[in-house]
Parts: structure tokens; C-alpha cells; sequence
């Protein structure tokens, strides 16, 4: 049943375990880059491999989203959401006994899975009960949880893989996990299904998944000729998937959405291009603040917080601001400054002062924090109830293909600059330049993220 005008307890139960959930993937995920040169030297691995470790996790939560949207839909967001957290939590066990690269790369699979049922999810139940004129608060703190994982997840992560090794972080986060699934068990009254009685196309959901997979696999292993099968295989897939689905009565996604729906196609098209430009900026910053300036992970884990701390203090003001003025305006002058902080980080080198690093992570966390819950209430606010879970999926996708191509991009630069080895001291200018190029390419395309927005805007 879909609770609209659900009662004040149930929506602020919800509220919370959408706040917590919303902490956990990005603790997670920026507590292991804190972790990753020990990581990389207990297991020995390449810098290419290096970045599978966060690359795998966000396939799978690319692979999962859409499909897990639609089937919350139409069978249950709650059931959905409690089963992404039982798989979030095995799989961080097994992330924490990992004694190989493999074992630890099927672990971090599995916990994208887990993410990708779990998250969006959660989003379209607070989108659903939440009236449209407090829905951008709603957003606000909810989505505020994910910038105080980032704030707390480098420090933390520092700290644990400092005094007990980085396995505690897998162990914290299956607690985490556990935590949540019990409260959700105890608090979540009823279901959220407005789709109930319609079809799932097992089918296409199966062309979506090998076919993005295909894609974004394709295209984290350019420059190679396998890359290049890979990343036009997936566009053909994606192609056929999307030709299947206009001529579907109950389709996975409905991209006459995007053809239809201005507000849809630019906010999608904005948040795509935000986290492609924005995501390997804080991977890039942690690796040059303990390879180039010798930090401990701690140390590195407490420069990095300066960027998440205004991330969670501007979400929540900016979702309040987005149910009183137009949200893609908050959207666009939240991507103006990432673009600054792109700029900056473009004249990085062994010599600068860690001034310009922390002036970029305040522009940077200041922008994100100005852009997502707009963003998201915008998008969500345009679409009608029944179809909540599968375009929360699509928002999630987006952001979570702009991260992997983001990944992607540097694995590119990488293999160019510094090829098939562990980054050395030998090897550290070369490091330096794949950073440059990464942050001129990144500046370009946050610039393209401001031109969506706009055009979001102009015609709405």
C-alpha cells in the first residue's frame, strides 16, 4: 500500500534508517581508499588492480539498480531493502576474511549488490510519504547521511587500519548493516508497492544488467582492444535493451521519460556528468597526500574530512532550500564550485602547499553538498508514484556510472602513464602527471554538468 500521508512516527522512522543507510556505503567506500596502500601491499597488488577494489563495488551497484527499483515497485520496497542489507552484511564478512585479491574482490561484488537494492530504495519510500512541499528537507537529511560517512569514513578507516588493520573496517560495516535490518524489522509498519500487479520483465532486466556490465567493464579496461569489445558490446546491448522497452507495456524504465520529461532528461543528464567529474578527486587527493607527502592513512583520512564536513552541513539547507526556490538552481551553483575545486587541483604538485589541497576539498564538499538533494528532489518530484523505485534507481545509476567512469578514466590514465606497476618513488612524477590530466579532463566535464543543469532550468 503506498503511505502518502503516512503518520508522523512511521515517517520518522523511516527518515532515520534512511539517514543511516544512506552512511554506511560511503563510510564504507571512503574508509577502504584511506585503507588502500595497505590494502595494496599486504596483497600485493597493482595500481590498476588497486582500483578494482572500488570499481567491482560500483559495477554491481550500477548492475543492480534498476532492476531492483522496478521489482521494489512492484513487490515490496521494504522486502527489497531488508534483503540488501542481509547481503550487505554477509558480504562485509567476507570482505573482512579476505586472505586474497579474488576472495576480495567477490566480497566487494556482493556488497554492491546489496547497495544497489538498498539505497535507492530507501530514497523512493521517504519520496513517497513525504509530501512534495517538504520533500526537499526530507532528501536533505536523509542524503545527508551519505556526506557524514564521508566525513567520518577516512578518519575512522585511518584509525582502524592503523591500530587493528584494515579487515575491522569489513567487520564495522556488517555491524552496521545488522544494526539497520533490526530496526527496519522493528519499525517499518506496512509496504510500499504502487506498482503492484504489473509485470516484471525478467528478461530485459537480464540484457540490462550483462549489458551495462559489458559497458562499464569495457570501459575501465581502454585502452586495450578486449576494452573496446567490451564498451561497444554494451552500447549494442544497452541500445537493444532500450528498443525492447518503449514497446513495453510495463517496462523496467520508461525512457519515453526522457524524451517527454525536460525536468528528467537534464537533472539525469547533471548528475551523470557531476560524479563523473567529482568521484576520482578524492581517491586522487588520498593516494597524493600519503604517497607524494608521506601521511599516515590517519592523517591523510583528517585533511580528506574537510571536504565532507561541509557536505553534510549544506545537504540538509539546500534540500530545505529546494522546497522554497527552484532546485536546479541550487543544483548548477553547487556545480559552479566543483568545477572551481577541479580547476585548483589542476596546478597540483610535490611542491604545493596543503592549503590548495584543503581549498579544493571545501569548494568541492560545498558544491556536492549544494547539489545532490536539490538534484534528486527535482528529479523525483517530476515523475508519478507508481514508477518512485525504478527512476530512483535510474538517479542511482547515473550517479553510480559517473562514478565508475570517473574510476575508469584514471585506470585509462594510469595504464598510459604508469602501465602495469605498483606506484613506487621512481614512479611518483608520473602519478603527478596522470593527476594533472585527470583534473583537466574532470574540469571539462563538471563545466558540461553546469550547461544540463541550466538547461534543466530554462525551459521547465
Amino acid at each position: 500500500m503506498a503511505h502518502s500521508s503516512a503518520p508522523d512516527g512511521s515517517k520518522q522512522s523511516v527518515l532515520i534508517i534512511a539517514t543511516v543507510s544512506a552512511f554506511i556505503v560511503p563510510f564504507l567506500v571512503s574508509s577502504i581508499n584511506v585503507a588502500l596502500p595497505k590494502m595494496t601491499s599486504e596483497l600485493h597488488m597493482e595500481a590498476v588492480v588497486m582500483t578494482w577494489v572500488n570499481t567491482i563495488y560500483l559495477l554491481a551497484v550500477a548492475m543492480a539498480q534498476v532492476p531492483m527499483g522496478r521489482l521494489a515497485d512492484i513487490y515490496g520496497r521494504k522486502k527489497i531493502f531488508i534483503t540488501g542489507l542481509a547481503i550487505s552484511a554477509v558480504a562485509a564478512l567476507g570482505g573482512a576474511l579476505a586472505n586474497s585479491v579474488p576472495v576480495l574482490l567477490i566480497s566487494r561484488t556482493l556488497q554492491g549488490v546489496g547497495a544497489g537494492m538498498t539505497f535507492n530504495t530507501i530514497i523512493a519510500v521517504v519520496t513517497s510519504i513525504y509530501p512534495s512541499e517538504s520533500r526537499g528537507r526530507a532528501l536533505g537529511i536523509s542524503m545527508s547521511g551519505t556526506y557524514v560517512g564521508l566525513t567520518f569514513g577516512p578518519l575512522i578507516g585511518g584509525y582502524l587500519t592503523e591500530q587493528f588493520g584494515w579487515p575491522s573496517i569489513f567487520f564495522l560495516s556488517a555491524g552496521l548493516n545488522l544494526s539497520v535490518l533490526m530496526f527496519a524489522f522493528l519499525t517499518f509498519k506496512g509496504e510500499w508497492r504502487e506498482a503492484r500487479g504489473e509485470k516484471f520483465e525478467a528478461l530485459d532486466s537480464i540484457i540490462y544488467t550483462v549489458a551495462i556490465a559489458m559497458f562499464m567493464y569495457g570501459f575501465s579496461s581502454l585502452p586495450a582492444v578486449s576494452g573496446i569489445v567490451f564498451l561497444l558490446a554494451g552500447v549494442v546491448g544497452l541500445i537493444y535493451f532500450i528498443r525492447r522497452e518503449l514497446n513495453k507495456a510495463s517496462p523496467i524504465l520508461d525512457f519515453r521519460l526522457f524524451r517527454n520529461n525536460r525536468v528528467f532528461l537534464f537533472c539525469n543528464i547533471a548528475t551523470l556528468s557531476n560524479y563523473l567529474a567529482t568521484y576520482a578527486l578524492t581517491f586522487l587527493l588520498s593516494l597524493y597526500l600519503q604517497f607524494i607527502k608521506g601521511f599516515s592513512p590517519q592523517m591523510a583520512g583528517l585533511v580528506m574530512i574537510t571536504s565532507s564536513v561541509p557536505m553534510a552541513v549544506f545537504t540538509p539547507i539546500a534540500g530545505r532550500l529546494s522546497d522554497r526556490i527552484e532546485p536546479r538552481l541550487v543544483s548548477a551553483a553547487g556545480q559552479l564550485l566543483n568545477v572551481m575545486a577541479l580547476v585548483l587541483l589542476i596546478f597540483l604538485n610535490s611542491a604545493s602547499g596543503l592549503w590548495l589541497v584543503i581549498l579544493a576539498l571545501v569548494l568541492y564538499g560545498t558544491g556536492i553538498g549544494l547539489f545532490s538533494s536539490p538534484n534528486t528532489n527535482a528529479i523525483m518530484g517530476s515523475v508519478e508514484k507508481k514508477v518512485l523505485g525504478a527512476v530512483s534507481g535510474t538517479v542511482g545509476t547515473m550517479r553510480t556510472g559517473g562514478m565508475m567512469l570517473s574510476m575508469g578514466i584514471m585506470m585509462i590514465i594510469f595504464t598510459v602513464f604508469i602501465g602495469q606497476a605498483e606506484i613506487t618513488r621512481p614512479l611518483y612524477p608520473q602519478f603527478l602527471t596522470s593527476a594533472r590530466v585527470g583534473f583537466i579532463i574532470f574540469t571539462v566535464l563538471g563545466f558540461g554538468g553546469v550547461l544540463a543543469q541550466y538547461a534543466a532550468r530554462k525551459k521547465a
